[in-house]
């Protein structure tokens, strides 16, 4: 394999696979899978892509319903100028192949979603992700600057703190020479270097037991960076998807498409009562967060472990057309969604939250580059509006390309880089250890700093962490480092991040939301 690339970059969801299509033209792109190239948080995405198409919707419109959403805290600029590129970005997926549905008569059929205000979701059925990464993936394997690598895994970025250099958050000239990566197969690791490193890793949905993102999200980029002293934001905002489908035994739950009550699906009590009007006027199309929030109080108020959507209003055919997969999920478990309620339950779903970046991705660290859900570029501000991830991706990685491109023909590779030093190692005696510590990780998260959270809550979440973190540290030192390990530690690093930002933010706003400041 090579080691050496123009643009490495970490992660092959939509974010990655898009810039490295563009960064092609300039230079050579390696990408990092840590499983099989098309296994990605985007592959799981079920609603779409959301933006301004037609009259009479507008930017005005859809700026609005972003701010609503993030309850102020979004950063305006960005907001508008993802706003105003979504219609270019999205017509280059279609470019490279992304078929969208249309109706009979040959208009993209726009689907609308939970807090926005008109029509503007694009989507294909309900695996609008999947469909995505099929396009890209179909252009990628075509384009011979590219070498994508699958089943490697991203240990550590390199910085001058890997040359003997000590750094500190502090420091404003810390930069990226690449990263140690694993070789899952042959259990090397390799040194590869790059002129600019761009993570695209996606989110951290693992750090809760309840999550409808796949086994990979360990939040491994976002833990990567702030190891090597990049500056992270908002992490205390984690979305809580309202509706996945409630399945013990299931693991990761399975995400029924907030689509679906765009479609005109209601959410009902065990006694099949409506019962989101009594928390917001737009019922069940209130923002995510006001959603999850309500299904928890109800759940908590009545004492069971989840509500009902309700589709048997629905035209069963259309339901069908728009939503196979959802249907025959449901239908193989026993539940026909022309007659029977949908048992839900809120899951973990979006990390609003990241490595902190400006208006063309670059990070506080020099040459590293930060998309998708992995990064915090202010567009979602306390919440993140449905659909607007797909786009915020794609926007960024064409920004960060315009950027990191610019000069990389003038750019060096970094010399005197050390290899790898895993000298007074062993491997694991006991893999055991390491799985219980990713599972205890996840029942403090989601006993403590779920979606209600308290003062003496997050206190008792910091205590536990610590131990946990002593003793998964005390077994990286003296680790061979594998896959399973190096994900506990990054999901330890994040479970700290969240509970610290957490423990700061002294109001309840958007997905945060406290019993000691609620209003």
């Amino acid at each position: 394999m090579n080691t050496q690339f123009d643009f490495l970059v970490i992660g092959g969801g939509i974010a990655g696979l898009s810039f490295a299509l563009k960064a092609a033209e300039k230079g050579t792109v390696g990408i990092i899978t840590k499983d099989n190239a098309k296994e990605s948080n985007t592959s799981y995405a079920q609603g779409g892509i959301a933006g301004v198409w037609n009259e009479p919707d507008s930017i005005e419109k859809h700026v609005a319903d972003t701010l609503d959403a993030g309850a102020g805290l979004n950063n305006k600029t960005i907001v508008e100028i993802v706003v105003r590129e979504a219609k270019d970005r999205i017509n280059e997926l279609i470019e490279w192949g992304t078929q969208f549905d249309k109706t009979t008569s040959g208009a993209y059929d726009l689907a609308k979603e939970g807090g926005h205000s008109d029509n503007r979701i694009l989507h294909h059925k309900d695996i609008t992700g999947k469909e995505i990464i099929r396009a890209l993936f179909s252009a990628i394997q075509k384009h011979p600057n590219i070498q994508i690598l699958q089943h490697h895994f991203a240990i550590d970025i390199i910085t001058q703190h890997h040359l003997g250099i000590k750094i500190t958050r502090k420091d404003c000239d810390v930069e990226t020479y690449g990263a140690y990566v694993l070789n899952k197969k042959t259990k090397e690791i390799n040194t590869v270097l790059a002129k600019n490193v761009i993570m695209a890793t996606g989110g951290a949905g693992l750090a809760y037991k309840v999550t409808t993102n796949p086994l990979i999200a360990t939040g491994d980029g976002i833990a990567m960076a702030y190891r090597a002293k990049a500056e992270v934001r908002d992490m205390e905002f984690v979305q809580f998807h309202p509706t996945s489908l409630h399945n013990p035994g299931s693991f990761p739950s399975f995400l029924i498409s907030e689509a679906v009550r765009g479609f005109g699906a209601v959410l009902r009590d065990q006694d099949g009562n409506q019962f989101m009007n009594k928390y917001d006027e737009r019922g069940s199309l209130a923002p995510r967060d006001i959603v999850a929030r309500s299904i928890d109080a109800e759940m908590k108020i009545h004492g069971v472990d989840f509500m009902y959507l309700d589709c048997t209003n629905l035209n069963m055919k259309n339901f069908k057309a728009h939503f196979p997969n959802i249907y025959t999920k449901c239908k193989s478990l026993g539940i026909d969604p022309a007659f029977d309620f949908i048992p839900v339950v809120p899951a973990a779903h979006y990390t609003c939250g990241g490595i902190l970046v400006d208006e063309h991705g670059q990070s506080s660290i020099k040459g590293l580059y930060a998309i998708g859900e992995c990064s915090c570029t202010g567009l979602h501000g306390a919440n993140r509006l449905a659909s607007n991830s797909l786009l915020e991706a794609i926007v960024f990685s064409h920004r960060a390309f315009l950027k990191a491109s610019k000069s990389i023909s003038e750019e060096t590779i970094a010399v005197n880089v050390p290899k790898w030093d895993a000298s007074g190692t062993e491997a694991p005696e006991e893999m055991v250890l390491i799985t219980q510590s990713q599972r205890e990780v996840q029942g403090i998260m989601s006993t403590y700093v779920g979606i209600v959270r308290s003062d003496l809550r997050l206190k008792r979440a910091i205590e536990r962490l610590e131990i946990l973190y002593r003793e998964v540290e005390e077994l990286y030192e003296k680790t061979t480092p594998s896959q399973k390990l190096c994900e506990t530690r990054n999901l330890i690093n994040i479970a700290y991040l969240i509970i610290k930002f957490a423990s700061n933010r002294k109001e309840s706003i958007g997905l945060h939301y406290s019993l000691d400041y609620s209003k």
